[in-house]
């Protein structure tokens, strides 16, 4: 019986471009070249549901990778520069962000180091969750934007947030463009320095170094050169403990700033454009009118009076309409209504716990033997709490206006309902028909106020008035308030505008009585984002570059398929804490594969730190009665897991009815002991590729961990050690086959990676947890990165074909 047992094959309508396995269960995430985004079961390769491309986020997809905890997904978009995280259990944005250029590679890992300061934090994390009250969810009468928040007793917050154990998003590009992203939200690094276009990242567990592969174009003319660099991040691991509770302050904040622009979303959709059509309808009037009498004049006199002239009466009579001022004001007090919930249960409490949050971080800025070095700047976080103040003071304003809008149109309508009536000479009933000297003094108050014609508003906005007063609030635009609040006679407001003291003192918000909630909303998440943006700054230029080591030359003729199927691959053993690299050299020796391994410390070196492998004729006799060749070439390599390497292999002399093979190399069989002496040593003045003969080589003889894949051009494959599951890929990119691994013998410490097609692989096993994390540093090879991406762990590998 051959090793590994298929459990699926499919042709697939697409072609795949990257595939990556979910850490946790038995998905596979895959990528087509039409832009949609794919999450399969292991069994019969079953879809569970589809991401169509979209015009908003994007259509071109460049890189996946996994949560390391399986809960969500990451895909990164050329065409818009857009990240998007996605819940596995249903095809929904949780939240997006945009880089500043294309996404080629993408690694999601996760901290596995453990000490008692972190244990500690890691307990008292939810000590916000008892000082604050739950944030109310969104209502879901409103767009989807708001779906995140709004399903009842929603975890969606918290699933977005994940667990309290420091995970970090890298993103890679082209020009150098490295990013850290902890908790996949918040950017705690922005790295600079590294030539090139990213072809793979590997963030070790540790965070002490990070592993980078990237295209460098040297001339126009030439080919590419693969070249390696190993980053020194040392203060990132150095400070974990405090780079851990600072991030996870920073994505409440995100959190909550994202919460706070949701809850304004929903308010613009409650306030609605019939509320316009008072003022709409009186500008007309003046526009048509023959009467040299205003139009306060003309309602003052129906106030006082009882008289209306002609023109006021087919105004009311003929445009308004009785049926049509009850619609406007049932309209008026459901939108307001809805606002003022809006603004006292969501608006409110987002905004207090935004405060609360600012303020725990300025207390920590203030720590400065811990923090200072991480770029947490105190006046930066003062500066934010004003602002978060100011919001707060915009938002108590306008309750305050909708509170007596309310009033007044509601007397407004109940007297202008009772008037139009009678000039239809209806029957007028008796409760309606009561109007106190107060009323009339109160409808005339408000007929003073908001009816008097403004020709400057004209030149504005294109009308004479202003009677509606909320929705100038909710306008996102830089202009000023049309009709800002009434602060004459204000004691407190005149007491602070004549002293000079107070008015710069730091312990008073600034109010800004003429500008719109949205203004003072967008300003506040620019003074955060500011203050939220220096520690990427600060840790970004702590990191040096420790390794540059020129590879090989790439291929100059690139067909336009993505490159992020292809080798090189890298892979974190966090257990012994070493970074791996696998390579080929096609020009050199086609059939070797290179094994370059670092420790993650850069200032400790790793024995036998690049070795080539080949593989020897152990294979030929069960493929072909002639045994003429015996030596096969790498096609694709993953790591399986720390001790083994998955393979597809094919014959130097392929011909027709010769099939490629899936094979499991142990590592243990290439890192021999005796074999000590021969240690590579690196002229740092030439490429790789052009020491290559220097190279130790290993040549290795599996004996019974490998299959033939039958009427199968296989190229590319993606496998996950912790579910003992592969899957292979064609050459054109459609044809997909899943295996389970480990199936003969499931007891055996020794797991195997392989790559296989692109359908989905079936899952074996248990979880371990160390794991995991290996095989996300592992399949960290989004980008250009060579290799389908290892989607055990972190699994944070996409493929490109």
């Amino acid at each position: 019986m051959p090793a590994f047992r298929q459990v699926g094959e499919k042709q697939l309508p697409q072609e795949i471009i990257f595939m990556a396995w979910s850490p946790k269960r038995d998905l596979i995430a895959l990528a087509n070249k039409v832009g949609e985004v794919l999450l399969h079961r292991l069994a019969n390769f079953q879809r569970v549901w589809s991401l169509p491309p979209n015009e908003n986020t994007g259509k071109e997809v460049t890189a996946l990778a996994w949560r390391p905890d399986g809960k969500i997904l990451a895909f990164g978009l050329a065409d818009t520069k857009r990240v998007i995280l996605c819940d596995v259990e249903k095809p929904e944005s949780l939240h997006s962000f945009s880089v500043d250029s294309p996404i080629t590679y993408m690694h999601w890992m996760e901290v596995t180091e453990e000490s008692s300061v972190l244990t500690s934090f890691y307990n008292a994390e939810d000590e916000s969750n008892l000082l604050l009250p739950k944030l109310p969810a969104l209502p879901k009468n409103y767009s989807t934007t708001a779906k995140i928040f709004s399903e009842e007793k929603s975890d969606e917050i918290m699933k977005l947030l994940g667990d309290v154990r420091l995970n970090a998003l890298v993103l890679g590009g082209s020009s150098g463009f490295i990013e850290v992203y902890a908790y996949g939200m918040y950017k705690i690094a922005t790295v600079t320095g590294v030539a090139g276009s990213c072809l793979g990242l590997c963030f070790s567990s540790d965070l002490k170094s990070l592993s980078v592969i990237t295209e460098v174009q040297v001339s126009p003319d030439s080919a590419p050169e693969i070249t390696y660099f190993q980053l020194d991040t040392s203060l990132l691991s150095v400070y974990l403990p405090e780079v851990t509770r600072m991030a996870r302050k920073f994505t409440h904040i995100s959190t909550l700033l994202q919460y706070i622009k949701l809850s304004l979303t929903c308010m613009c959709e409650a306030w609605e454009e019939i509320l316009m059509q008072m003022d709409s309808r009186l500008t007309k009037f003046v526009q048509e009118k023959n009467t040299t009498t205003s139009v306060q004049d003309e309602f003052m006199q129906l106030l006082l009076w009882g008289k209306a002239s002609l023109e006021l009466q087919a105004l009311l009579m003929n445009q308004l309409t009785v049926k049509g001022l009850k619609k406007l004001g049932q309209s008026i007090e459901s939108s307001y209504s809805s606002i003022q919930k809006l603004v006292i249960s969501h608006l409110q409490s987002g905004s207090e716990a935004l405060l609360y949050h600012l303020s725990e971080l300025k207390g920590m800025a203030s720590w400065k033997q811990k923090y200072e070095s991480l770029g947490l700047d105190a006046a930066g976080i003062e500066d934010a709490i004003t602002a978060v103040g100011s919001f707060i003071l915009k938002a108590n304003e306008l309750l305050q206006v909708i509170d007596s809008s309310m009033k007044n149109f509601k007397a407004f309508f109940r007297w202008l309902y009772v008037a139009m009536l009678r000039m239809s000479e209806d029957h007028v009933l008796p409760e309606l028909n009561k109007m106190t000297q107060k009323d009339i003094t109160f409808v005339a108050d408000f007929l003073t106020e908001h009816f008097n014609e403004a020709p400057e508003l004209y030149n504005r906005k294109g009308k004479y008035f202003n009677v509606e007063r909320v929705g100038q609030y909710l306008k996102d635009e830089d202009d000023d308030l049309v009709s800002p609040p009434n602060t004459e006679g204000n004691q407190w407001f005149n007491f602070l505008q004549n002293s000079t003291h107070l008015k710069e003192s730091p312990l008073l918000f600034p109010y800004y009585p003429q500008k719109s909630l949205h203004f003072v909303k967008r300003r506040m998440e620019g003074i955060i984002d500011q203050c939220l943006q220096k520690p990427a700054d600060v840790i970004g230029k702590s990191v040096r570059q420790a390794v540059c080591m020129p590879l090989y030359k790439g291929s100059k003729s690139e067909d336009c398929t993505p490159r992020l199927f292809k080798l090189p691959f890298m892979w974190n053993d966090k257990s012994s804490n070493l970074h791996y690299v696998l390579f080929t050299m096609l020009e050199s020796s086609l059939s070797k594969i290179y094994i370059l391994r670092r420790h993650t410390d850069v200032s400790r070196s790793a024995n036998n730190g690049l070795l080539a492998v080949d593989f020897g004729s152990f294979l030929n006799n069960s493929i072909n009665e002639s045994s003429d060749t015996s030596f096969y070439s790498c096609v694709d390599a993953h790591f399986y897991d720390d001790e083994t390497i998955t393979v597809v292999l094919k014959e130097n002399t392929e011909q027709e009815g010769k099939e490629r093979i899936l094979a499991q190399l142990p590592l243990s069989s290439v890192y021999v002991d005796e074999d000590q002496e021969r240690e590579f040593s690196l002229n740092s003045s030439k490429r790789l590729d052009e020491q290559s003969d220097d190279i130790p080589t290993r040549t290795v003889f599996l004996e019974s961990q490998w299959r033939v894949l039958e009427n199968m051009k296989a190229q590319y494959v993606a496998v996950n050690g912790i579910r003992k599951v592969s899957c292979v890929l064609s050459s054109n990119l459609r044809h997909v086959r899943v295996f389970e691994m480990d199936v003969e013998d499931d007891g055996e410490a020794e797991e195997e990676e392989e790559e296989e097609e692109e359908e989905t692989t079936p899952i074996v096993g248990g979880e371990h947890e160390e794991l995991t994390l290996s095989a996300v540093n592992h399949d960290s090879m989004c980008g250009g990165s060579a290799e389908v991406a290892d989607e055990t762990e972190e699994h944070e590998s996409s493929l490109d074909s």
